[in-house]
């Protein structure tokens, strides 16, 4: 009798597993383009751009020690030194990037529907390039 039960309760969830998996779904789709009050908004950029300032001051900070650092050890050699601020260039530039990327992102949050996609996609296109322009410019002081 037990097994005929549970058999029965078996059922009962594989029934309501679809509706609530189909209902989830519909839910989760219309969040998604969904824009942000104003002032939710407003202060998702603040912090973001404060973040973002903040991660470029560090990587400033860190690229000038690892500079005096590679000046220190260079002995003598310019390529060296030029190596290293070939890549704490980088460095900074790419903090950069994230941090405009970010700011970029959290203001597309005020569209919605198609806007706000195109708004993101326009947001990683410039983040895709600014990185590509960082690289291309390490690489060419590493020459």
């Amino acid at each position: 009798m037990k097994s005929g039960i549970c058999l029965n309760q078996e059922i009962d969830v594989q029934k309501l597993l679809l509706p609530m998996i189909a209902i989830l779904t519909t839910v989760l789709a219309c969040g998604c383009n969904s824009a942000k009050s104003p002032a939710a908004v407003a202060s998702d950029v603040a912090a973001a751009r404060q973040q973002a300032s903040t991660e470029v001051t560090d990587a400033r900070k860190d690229a000038a020690k690892n500079v005096d650092s590679a000046a220190a050890n260079a002995d003598g050699s310019s390529k060296d030194l030029s190596d290293a601020g070939a890549k704490t260039a980088y460095d900074v530039a790419v903090a950069q990037a994230d941090g405009d990327h970010n700011v970029a992102t959290q203001q597309c949050l005020a569209k919605t529907g198609d806007a706000q996609k195109s708004c993101k996609e326009k947001a990683d296109a410039s983040y895709d390039q600014a990185k590509t322009h960082a690289n291309v410019l390490r690489l060419s002081k590493l020459q």
